[in-house]
């Protein structure tokens, strides 16, 4: 059961309850609250005394036995000494008890009847943003390289939600997403799903990507961390006004417009990149495109390569002007259209060959060995510096 007697003597200064009426209330209670301050302070100097005197009394207790132990000085007298603060000890023990029955008699008040557990003020404040860190190009790509490796599967995996909440609680899981490396893949993702035709999914990850461009813009304006400001955008979204969701809307259209332009231009540059290389491929022992010089040769001669007749090849040009005839040629050997002396380079590479195959019946020296070894192709062929990235 429980006892509720000590709740029963409580000092209140301001009781009205035992006013008289002929006594002036206020000057009572002034009298009371001066009376309670100065008892209370009265015997929190007998603490701080009493304190003194015991740590007076433990010190010359220990410095009296050392003595003894040491046998420093006259033993009797020191062992007089030792009963006369043995006696002072018990007569503060007293003391102490006689405190501690008054302390517990003397009634509880405002300041005694409870003690604070502890004295600490929290405020909750939003983190600011991070500074723009004075990154260089090579530094900020490299940055973005490690992100992608690191958060790639997670990036996806937010590209592909559909409903606000489950964006939202996605985003609050992993807040590490929330920056301008996971609107950057987005936009690389939605330009790549727009090359390979995959509209309807590259017009869903600008979706999302135009979220958490939001995300960060909000945080800008508000001026404080974007993970701060992810709850605050999709409760936003979700409860919109028309004119916000219409711009909204807008900017979506506008981003995918961009999207589907810049696919194109990549597309356009590949292809006039891939058409280069096979040009290159093309050109002749002098750096000239065989396709180029063949359109620009006269239909005469132009018959003569196609149907590969060589005497009326010989015919044709003996029938042209010296000078024509020799830029025309000379244009053929550059660009590979018309190889001379091939039948002595024909003869010469059939000796060889017929070297080789007897040579090949001999047994290879060391270095004819290691030769043909490294001629082999190596294990990492295709292997590009991409893939090792």
């Amino acid at each position: 059961m429980v006892d509720y007697s000590k709740w029963k003597n409580i000092e209140i200064s301001d009781d009205e309850d035992d006013t008289h009426p002929n006594i002036d209330t206020p000057s009572l209670f002034r009298w009371r609250h001066q009376a309670r301050v100065e008892r209370m302070a009265e015997m929190d100097h007998e603490k701080d005394e009493f304190k003194k005197k015991r740590q007076s009394y433990q010190a010359r207790l220990m410095d009296v036995k050392e003595r003894i132990s040491k046998k420093d000085g006259d033993e009797e007298a020191l062992k007089k000494e030792l009963e006369k603060i043995e006696a002072d000890g018990k007569e503060l023990d007293r003391i102490e008890s006689e405190m501690i029955k008054k302390e517990n008699k003397t009634p509880w008040n405002v300041d005694t009847i409870s003690k604070p557990g502890f004295e600490k003020t929290v405020i909750n404040k939003k983190a600011g943003r991070k500074a723009d860190e004075n990154l260089s190009e090579e530094e900020r790509e490299q940055r973005m390289r490690q992100f992608v490796k690191e958060n790639e599967k997670l990036c996806k995996q937010y590209g592909m939600l559909r409903k606000y909440d489950d964006s939202k609680r996605f985003l609050q899981e992993h807040l590490h997403l929330v920056g301008e490396e996971t609107a950057n893949y987005l936009v690389i993702w939605s330009i790549n799903l727009e090359m390979e035709e995959k509209h309807e999914l590259m017009a869903h990850v600008a979706h999302q990507c135009i979220c958490m461009q939001y995300i960060l813009e909000l945080a800008k304006q508000l001026d404080v961390d974007p993970r701060a400001c992810v709850s605050s955008f999709f409760s936003k979204i979700q409860h919109c006004q028309p004119e916000y969701r219409a711009q909204f809307d807008s900017e979506i259209e506008g981003f995918k417009g961009r999207i589907q332009k810049r696919a194109q231009e990549k597309i356009q540059e590949a292809i006039a990149q891939a058409e280069e290389e096979e040009r290159k491929e093309r050109l002749g022992p002098g750096g000239l495109d065989p396709a180029d010089v063949f359109e620009s040769l006269p239909d005469e001669l132009k018959a003569c390569f196609e149907s590969r007749d060589v005497e009326l090849l010989q015919k044709t040009i003996a029938a042209m002007p010296v000078d024509v005839a020799k830029l025309h040629m000379k244009r053929c050997v550059d660009s590979g259209l018309w190889v001379p002396n091939a039948a002595d380079l024909e003869g010469d590479k059939k000796e060889e060959d017929d070297s080789g195959d007897v040579a090949g019946g001999e047994e290879k020296t060391d270095d004819a060995k290691s030769e043909s070894a490294a001629k082999e192709e190596p294990i990492y062929t295709g292997v590009s510096t991409e893939d090792v990235d």
